[in-house]
């Protein structure tokens, strides 16, 4: 397989799609590791295996509508395997394989059948300390969005995923790309007060748009250089509310073509009826309850 990922709308040629089967039981408050799944486990709202199952269905279907390949990880009984995005991701024609936080790390062995696929030269590993997960990194044709936590209380928090060792190690790795580190606000049980990765809170669409939620940066700067790339009339602003129902974290099949969860009903009329776009519609309520959505559902590994 020749892995190409130069950003992320291209049209979309081949994808593994996390596994929604045998995930175990609830999680206890102390062996969640983001604040969204806390919040669910707290409020008694955890979200059951056959609702999962069923929506993550329904995201296929759409996928093989539009003729893409999907792969799919091995099933480890009993173990979270929704979100994909987070195991490894594809930047040009390099997959890096991520160093996940403890609790996930059995799961890359699921996606050996996939590793095999690519060429073992394109195949980054990156030193143990180095942390990064594939929710954090946005690849934007000559940019590489990052999000990060530069706060001396790294360690203490589940939800920082990427710290800047691994930026660095990045830039070794892509010399040519403008990579922008973006400071994300971190909470482990508040999800209102947090951003768990990148992606829940900038995601660009199109050719030349993006969804952004300013509060869920630390420094309003970053916000205003992300605005300041797109231009103000190219970026959909989420509220409060809509960064909590996960609104950034939808999926480009295509520039003219997203995924989004029916329930966006305010940004997916705007995708439409402003900037022209195809927005194929799935119940995706459930899955949100875990902390990720249809973007974290997926590992894109060839677009146009």
């Amino acid at each position: 397989m020749k892995l190409n990922i130069k950003n992320e709308t291209g049209r979309l040629r081949s994808v593994v799609l996390g596994q929604p089967n045998s995930m175990g039981g609830i999680p206890t408050l102390d062996e969640s590791y983001d604040a969204k799944s806390y919040y669910t486990i707290e409020h008694n709202m955890y979200p059951k295996e056959a609702d999962i199952i069923s929506e993550m269905n329904a995201f296929e279907a759409v996928l093989k509508k539009y003729d893409v390949q999907v792969f799919r990880p091995d099933i480890i009984n009993d173990y979270n395997q929704v979100f994909a995005r987070d195991v490894a991701f594809v930047i040009d024609d390099k997959m890096i394989i991520s160093n996940v936080i403890a609790d996930r790390a059995d799961e890359q062995e699921a996606y050996k059948e996939v590793f095999e696929e690519v060429a073992w030269r394109k195949i980054i590993n990156l030193p143990e300390t180095a942390h990064i997960e594939g929710g954090d990194v946005i690849v934007w044709n000559d940019f590489l969005f990052i999000g990060t936590c530069f706060s001396e209380d790294y360690r203490n928090y589940k939800t920082a995923r990427t710290n800047e060792y691994a930026i660095e190690i990045l830039k070794e790795y892509f010399p040519k790309k403008r990579i922008i580190d973006l400071e994300l606000k971190k909470n482990d049980k508040i999800p209102y007060e947090g951003i768990l990765h990148l992606d829940c809170t900038f995601n660009p669409i199109g050719k030349d748009k993006c969804i952004i939620y300013k509060e869920g940066f630390v420094d309003e700067s970053d916000y205003n250089l992300i605005i300041n790339i797109f231009g103000e009339e190219n970026c959909f602003h989420v509220t409060d509310e809509e960064m909590f129902e996960m609104f950034p974290n939808i999926f480009s099949i295509s520039p003219e073509v997203v995924v989004s969860d029916i329930a966006f009903t305010r940004m997916n009329n705007h995708l439409r009826n402003e900037w022209g776009m195809t927005v194929e519609e799935i119940p995706y309520r459930e899955i949100s309850k875990m902390g990720g959505l249809l973007r974290c559902s997926t590992m894109p590994l060839v677009r146009d």
